[in-house]
């Protein structure tokens, strides 16, 4: 990948010089070969001392010059690496302990001068074996080799501006260890973990071949960019030939050919690569213990895909590294707010995290959703954090093996009767809550459960027992499965337990309470929607009598989402052939209140319960307007939502809508089934400037629909 590693340092150089990672107040590693590297002029013979150890070499072609001095052990008292070339160079106060990396967005950025107790914890901060150097915000397409920092000593004066997460776990080695500190802060708020990574990491994982694909097409030298621009020369030379005729003979000329979009070169913060290139190759290979890293929230949307991108952040860094597979230590992100997004997104982004340290050695996740700030997306609290940081690295790294450094994890599941016992390790001796009541955030599922139900959950050692009214037969369990959760659970060290989940969970559809006394009268395809309404079941000639009636109205998008809403109602009829589609041939036309409401879905956003008496539905197969004529409450006049009214002609647009306008909710809706995939069809109140899906003509946009009619026969 030498294409991937082209210098922005010019080749001449006058004098021997240094990376700014190599100079006043540093930490070296100790224990570890010293890579020590600058530029010289070519030719021009080098010699590198640190202590009893030096080295000769001369740069190559390109100014570059790299020595391996032996291992040291730590050293506390101040030393001078010295250079000498054509010129002399000295680093002085030069101490040998332990290095980590500190990297990712705005909560390892975040300052101790912004974290918690902040006046009381700089004046504090009397620790001259620590020392930090913070690489500037540096985008760069081609990798770049140094970058103006320096290192600078911890003291009341600067450690305000240190990173708290890294300052707070080196506080916690140094009083552990006794050896000197440094931290190399590589940072920046609101980055994804994208441009961080460099392209040998997209390289070996299968998932991210597009973006590795995206790298190379764009790269000056590779095959595919040479391949794309020699077309373009091309068909841009053939052009310019026929603009000459066309100026000659004064003919119509068709514009010039648009440069390719994917032979531009990267140029935002975002974009793959560019802080790899920017703020870790101007480090690259700077001898360090491991890496610590918190970052997720600008890619929390992308649930496992998120495994798969540090798999390449991490081999990748290790690879070009070449140090083997040093340690890596993560945050997992807090719970948070994220507007009115789906609370199960952040749910399963921290199943993604949890999955690194499953599937990638010598890493390890540490969870904070017990310190978290619900409002805040920068929990101010970063002692806590880098505590446990420094915890799996005493453990792992220090030697520390009676540490319990990792929070509880699931284990196994048992069905034990009406009861599921979840099993946990890593607790300590046991597990307990920290505020001494009983476990919360706990979910339980089952056939005819109506999906999750919150769970009475008991603690039993290394295990919890969870059982629910609701739930006959659990199966499966969910545990803070919401991007608000802040559960009390924790072992016995008092590290928190993360979001997880266990058990086979069966599909919603079943679930739900249908099979108590339910028959099914229709099921339709909305696929087949039309002019004229052909069920595919149709059992309506051997239903007699009901005093209920159900719609089951299942959605799939083509991300994979299954979007699932069953309602049912007091009868509003005893005529079974018109419960169903209401078309002009049915002779259905019902605009009335409906009792006893039950509804169960798996949509966001969907008011649940039973027994609801703020039900109405609007089903006809005429043309309808906005004005609220029959005065539902809540509903708008101007607004196509729960309380509309109908008009000429009766063979018209067509309306079957089911409401709760108790919660100003359209609950389902299929209209204009005459224009087939175009009807309108949705769950929950649509946006934009309907709320009951009229004119958004979206029948196609769903990969497979169904419509499922019930009675509950007397």
């Amino acid at each position: 990948m030498a294409f991937l590693s082209a210098s922005c340092v010019s080749v001449a150089f006058a004098d021997v010089r240094l990376p700014s990672v190599f100079s006043d107040h540093m930490v070296l590693q100790q224990q570890q070969k010293l890579r020590i590297w600058g530029w010289a002029a070519p030719g021009e013979s080098v010699n590198v001392r640190f202590g009893e150890n030096s080295a000769t070499t001369q740069p190559d072609e390109s100014g570059r010059w790299q020595v391996e001095l032996p291992a040291v052990d730590a050293n506390a008292e101040p030393q001078s690496l010295i250079v000498q070339g054509n010129n002399t160079v000295e680093v002085s106060d030069v101490l040998v302990g332990e290095v980590w990396l500190c990297s990712g967005q705005s909560n390892m950025e975040w300052t101790v001068a912004r974290s918690s107790n902040a006046d009381a914890e700089i004046a504090a901060a009397n620790y001259p074996l620590i020392r930090h150097i913070a690489i500037p915000k540096t985008p760069e397409f081609r990798a770049r080799n140094d970058v103006p920092a320096q290192w600078q000593v911890c003291s009341p004066e600067t450690a305000g501006r240190f990173t708290a997460c890294g300052y707070f776990m080196a506080r916690e080695l140094f009083q552990e260890l006794n050896v000197p500190i440094g931290l190399v802060n590589s940072s920046w708020g609101g980055t994804r973990v994208e441009p961080w990574t460099p392209p040998v990491g997209f390289q070996r994982v299968d998932a991210l071949q597009d973006i590795y694909q995206s790298i190379v097409g764009r790269t000056p030298g590779t095959d595919a960019y040479n391949s794309k621009l020699s077309a373009h020369i091309s068909a841009t030379q053939m052009w310019i030939d026929d603009a000459k005729q066309s100026l000659r003979s004064e003919d119509v000329l068709n514009p010039n050919p648009t440069y390719p979009s994917e032979l531009t070169p990267f140029t935002s913060h975002q974009d793959p690569t560019m802080l790899f290139n920017g703020m870790i190759h101007p480090v690259l290979g700077f001898p360090i213990r491991g890496a610590i890293w918190y970052q997720g929230e600008s890619n929390h949307g992308e649930g496992m895909l998120y495994t798969e991108k540090k798999k390449a952040l991490i081999g990748g860094w290790r690879e070009r590294w070449q140090q083997g597979d040093f340690p890596f230590y993560y945050v997992q992100i807090a719970p948070y707010q994220y507007g009115n997004e789906d609370p199960a997104i952040l749910a399963r982004f921290w199943e993604a995290q949890a999955a690194v340290q499953e599937e990638v050695d010598h890493t390890g996740m540490v969870v904070i959703n017990d310190i978290a700030t619900i409002g805040d997306i920068h929990p101010p609290g970063k002692q806590e954090v880098g505590k446990r940081l420094a915890m799996l690295a005493l453990k792992n790294d220090y030697g520390r093996s009676e540490l319990v450094a990792n929070s509880p994890e699931f284990e196994s599941l048992e069905v034990v009767g009406r009861q599921l016992k979840v099993v946990f390790n890593n607790t300590a001796g046991g597990l307990k809550t920290r505020d001494a009541k009983a476990p919360t955030h706990f979910e339980i599922i089952g056939p005819g459960s109506a999906g999750f139900q919150t769970a009475t959950a008991t603690i039993d050692g290394d295990a919890v027992l969870l059982s629910s009214d609701k739930v006959d037969t659990p199966v499966a369990f969910r545990f803070a499965w919401h991007k608000l959760a802040e559960p009390n659970l924790m072992g016995s060290t008092g590290l928190p337990v993360g979001a997880t989940r266990g058990g086979e969970v069966p599909a919603f559809v079943d679930t739900l309470p249908i099979g108590d006394g339910y028959e099914i009268v229709y099921d339709l395809d909305l696929s087949k929607l039309g002019e004229d309404i052909h069920y595919d079941v149709d059992n309506s000639d051997s239903i007699e009598s009901f005093d209920r009636i159900g719609y089951l109205l299942e959605l799939a998008s083509d991300d994979g989402a299954q979007r699932t809403l069953f309602v049912s109602m007091d009868a509003f009829t005893n005529e079974v052939e018109k419960i169903g589609i209401p078309t002009f041939a049915s002779g259905a036309h019902f605009q009335c209140s409906v009792g006893s409401l039950d509804i169960y879905s798996n949509v966001d956003g969907i008011t649940t319960g039973t027994g609801l008496e703020t039900g109405n539905i609007e089903f006809w197969p005429n043309n309808y307007g906005p004005s609220n004529d029959s005065k539902i409450k809540g509903a708008s006049n101007q607004l196509y939502d729960t309380g509309d009214a109908p008009s000429a002609p009766v063979d018209g647009y067509g309306s079957m809508q089911v409401h709760n306008f108790g919660a100003k909710q359209t609950l389902f809706a299929i209209n204009k089934w005459n224009a087939g995939n175009k009807a309108d069809i949705g769950i929950g109140n649509s946006n934009g400037d309907t709320r009951d899906w009229t004119f958004t003509g979206n029948a196609s946009s769903y990969d497979s629909k169904r419509l499922r009619v019930y009675v509950r026969t007397k």
